[in-house]
């Protein structure tokens, strides 16, 4: 009992650890085609601060558009 015990608060002390909490699920190319799906366009640049990539498109009306993509989830987080 206490092997499966200390397996499994090894296993959660892992799970939680900064190194496992830093990967990021979406890639910088996928965060793009995310945000070209909301607001079609040209991509002008595409920044990573934390966990978040922030994509700026240039639409068909001259108009530039800010959007900002969670880096783990890949959802839109603002447009």
């Amino acid at each position: 009992m206490k092997t499966l015990l200390s397996f499994f608060l090894l296993l959660m002390l892992t799970l939680a650890s900064p190194a496992y909490a830093d990967k990021q699920a979406i890639s910088k190319q996928q965060a793009v085609s995310i945000a070209q799906q909301q607001h079609p366009g040209r991509v002008l640049s595409v920044k990573q601060s934390a966990n978040v990539y922030r994509v700026k498109i240039l639409n068909a009306n001259g108009e530039v558009r800010s959007i900002s993509i969670d880096a783990n989830s890949g959802k839109v987080v603002s447009r």
